[in-house]
């Protein structure tokens, strides 16, 4: 099943083309790859799909359904969730208060019965935080604070979570933990859209991968067809397709 589906979508800042007619799929239990050179395009489409930017042209669709107009709440309650390029906490809240303020938010609009608390040290022991639980995020390096928007994140049970480069600031023990919880996740039927320029991770946890290029998709593949692209490996990749 498609849970997320982007269908022509264009964006056009005054004279400037930032993105030109991108379509794209995410399904249930897949890691879908969306990488390319800085200014790509792929923050601002980001942006189209949560609700943030408003298109020119082109349509965004979740489970079938036209979300084009909906506003990002709208977008969350229907099972959309996502990370930010630039770290998006709470600063005057710990590790455990940012993931709870989230997950309480979850279970007021979603009319559930959840123990909170319970479910955030899941998510805590999860996302492999339980150190710095009660540590306040500015305290935090970079890749724990990463960890920390993916565990706020997760407290909404998205059906369709959105990574803008979550490894950048881990070292490589974290982004190898992290490769693997993306993998788990796929694998419970969740479906994720990463950006990422650690091609290394990409290539190891994405089935399918979308290049984008001057705002528009230059290639779609797997990691082995798009590591063979001519074309990507000129634009973008270049020797590291062949590391």
């Amino acid at each position: 099943m498609q849970p997320l589906e982007v269908v022509g979508v264009s964006v056009r800042f005054g004279g400037n083309l930032a993105l030109s007619d991108v379509s794209l799929t995410a399904e249930d239990g897949h890691v879908v790859g969306l990488i390319g050179p800085n200014g790509a395009g792929k923050t601002t489409l980001f942006n189209v799909i949560t609700g943030l930017q408003a298109s020119t042209t082109g349509r965004v669709l979740i489970d079938g359904t036209d979300v084009t107009k909906a506003s990002p709440t709208n977008r969350a309650r229907k099972g959309l969730a996502r990370t930010f390029q630039r770290l998006e906490l709470f600063t005057m809240l710990t590790v455990r208060e940012n993931i709870g303020v989230a997950a309480d938010i979850h279970r007021r609009w979603a009319h559930i019965k959840i123990d909170v608390d319970a479910q955030v040290d899941e998510i805590i022991d999860r996302v492999g935080l339980r150190s710095v639980a009660d540590t306040r995020v500015t305290a935090l390096p970079t890749g724990q604070g990463r960890l920390v928007e993916l565990g706020r994140a997760l407290a909404c049970q998205p059906r369709v979570m959105l990574l803008d480069e979550p490894a950048a600031g881990q070292n490589d023990s974290e982004t190898e933990r992290f490769g693997r919880l993306l993998l788990d996740l796929a694998e419970e039927g969740m479906a994720v859209l990463l950006v990422e320029h650690d091609m290394k991770l990409v290539m190891e946890v994405c089935d399918r991968i979308n290049v984008l290029n001057y705002g528009q998709v230059l290639a779609v593949g797997s990691p082995t067809e798009i590591q063979a692209h001519p074309a990507v490996r000129e634009a973008y990749l270049g020797d590291v397709a062949s590391a």
